[in-house]
């Protein structure tokens, strides 16, 4: 048995973050865990894409069409790794775009969020669509996207392990007088999911 999960974003969103959180949940639960990352100028900005490989895998590479959740943190990155996902792929999509400053500098346009949408909505029926920036902000911290994210993970039933894991491993990672907003964040992320998903 194997989990596959692809993340992809923009530097600065705290994707790669994300990816080493989910690697540390899966081994506190007792899963052996791959973590990969995969990434173009991580600094502020540029792409960046991991991957975190569950159970009884040895690389870190998913091949296309094998992803079994991408989660995608920015639109066009999402749409950008579509080539790993297939028809029973999850896409977890934070709908709240981050124009890229090359774009802004050359008057390039922003595609229109629901033909990005329809991209994903041509391989994949499963897709979960949040604001994880407004969600995030309405729990007190505009910088807990990934909790956000992580939360709608686990709310998805994807995860091979239990939702406390996710939740610990996040909670490491972040400063006493944050916690309180993350855990907001979090069961904010995964109550979207629930909903729309469950």
């Amino acid at each position: 048995m194997k989990t596959d999960i692809v993340l992809a974003g923009v530097g600065g969103q705290g994707s790669l973050t994300a990816s080493r959180i989910l690697g540390e949940a899966a081994v506190a639960a007792g899963l052996n865990a791959v973590v990969g990352e995969i990434h173009g100028m991580a600094q502020r900005g540029g792409v960046v894409e991991s991957t975190v490989r569950i159970g009884d895998v040895h690389g870190s590479i998913v091949s296309d069409g094998c992803a079994d959740v991408i989660v995608g943190f920015e639109p066009v990155e999402t749409v950008r790794v579509l080539a790993k996902a297939g028809p029973e792929t999850l896409v977890i999509m934070n709908t709240r775009p981050i124009v890229p400053f090359t774009a802004s500098l050359t008057k390039q346009k922003y595609p229109e969020l629901d033909d990005l949408i329809k991209a994903v909505r041509q391989v994949t029926e499963k897709l979960l669509t949040l604001d994880a920036g407004a969600l995030a902000q309405s729990a007190g911290s505009g910088r807990a996207v990934n909790s956000v994210l992580l939360g709608a993970l686990a709310g998805t039933g994807r995860l091979p392990f239990d939702r406390r894991f996710l939740l610990e491993a996040v909670l490491a990672g972040v400063p006493t007088k944050h916690r309180d907003a993350n855990v907001r964040a979090f069961e904010a992320g995964e109550k979207v999911a629930t909903t729309n998903h469950g």
